[in-house]
């Protein structure tokens, strides 16, 4: 199953809200059916919602009619504009409309420009796909034959349009050979660990576990888990980490534990333009993704909600961080400075 796929003119998706009951695709040609998707959480996690918003735009570029770059490139401004608004947190949003908007502008011809939008939404998306499949392998060294492994949302396919991260990584080291447990949590407020997670680690003949949020601290005591992974929607250049809200209280529980604690993610989620997790913006969502389940209303009506979709984990907590690249140990800072500046040097010999 491809969470995404590009189909010539249009875009394919799996709607994310309907698994694991049913698989429903959508089929658009329209980049606000798109943003849409990405708002409503149909399409989820920082990769997959990067290539999203690069064939989106992709789209948004196609029903611009005007031939004068000027005007294109306005029009096109406002449809990145709509992407942009739709999830505040997730860097590869971010990244992927400015690789979008750079090269709009470098082609006074607006049909080539068009065309060209295509080609580097489809560059993006077979980035992600190496980028995901690389970090899964070299992350899959720190998981020993044996041991049990927490893990917390969604970080797989579905989550990357590749081949995964935190879960990815699982998936690399069972497909190893190494005899591997997982505890996943089902993860609040849209139980995508209990609903996305089971479901991706059943396709994979992986042995599971689910527990609620709340009883990771109970397993950890008991040193059933031996490491805990996650994914990440931004992290910073000290390696201050977003993610699914609930990921500081399992590097605070990892941490009291003595169990270490690993972020998975591609390069294109690190984003060294602010130096820490206070840079980066929360986005807090509908109330009813938490007083409403499967169509239910759970609680009473008139009560206050926080609904914060994500956390900030301190880079302190981390053990390691898991990319393409490598993995980065402390200090974060540094090595990740050290990282990119070795992907500069390598692009740089290329050309």
């Amino acid at each position: 199953m491809k969470p995404l796929e590009w189909l010539g003119r249009k875009l394919k998706l799996v709607d994310q809200t309907m698994l694991p009951h049913i698989i429903v695709y959508l089929e658009t040609d329209d980049y606000r059916e798109v943003v849409q998707a990405i708002r409503e959480l149909k399409v989820r996690g920082a990769p997959a919602i990067g290539v999203a918003t690069a064939y989106g735009i992709a789209l948004g570029a196609r029903q611009i009619k005007t031939k004068k770059s000027g005007q294109f490139l306005q029009e096109l401004d406002e449809i990145m504009a709509c992407f942009a608004a739709a999830r505040p947190t997730a860097v590869n949003l971010f990244r992927a409309i400015e690789r979008m908007k750079l090269v709009a502008a470098s082609y006074a011809n607006v049909a080539l420009a068009k065309e060209y939008l295509v080609y580097e939404a489809r560059k993006i998306h077979a980035e992600e796909e190496t980028a995901t499949e690389r970090l899964s392998k070299i992350g899959s060294d720190l998981i020993k034959d044996g041991s049990t492994i927490l893990t917390h949302c969604n970080t797989g396919p579905l989550a990357t349009a590749g081949y995964g991260t935190a879960l990815g990584v699982i998936i690399a080291a069972s497909s190893s050979g190494k005899k591997i447990d997982v505890f996943f949590t089902e993860t609040r407020p849209l139980l995508q660990g209990a609903r996305l997670t089971a479901f991706e680690l059943l396709e994979q003949h992986i042995k599971t576990t689910l527990i609620t949020d709340s009883m990771a601290g109970y397993f950890l005591s008991r040193g059933v888990i031996q490491g805990v992974i996650v994914g990440a929607d931004r992290i910073a250049t000290n390696g201050d980490t977003a993610n699914k809200i609930g990921t500081y209280s399992l590097a605070v529980l990892a941490r009291e534990n003595k169990v270490p604690f690993y972020v998975a993610a591609p390069t294109s989620t690190i984003d060294m333009t602010i130096s820490s997790g206070a840079d980066i913006q929360i986005e807090e969502r509908n109330p009813e993704e938490i007083t409403v389940v499967a169509g239910h209303r759970i609680s009473p009506q008139g009560i206050g909600v926080a609904n914060p979709a994500f956390d900030i984990t301190p880079s302190r907590l981390i053990t390691a961080i898991i990319t393409e690249q490598g993995i980065v140990t402390r200090s974060y800072k540094h090595g990740l400075l050290r990282l990119f500046s070795s992907m500069e040097n390598n692009k740089k010999s290329r050309r």
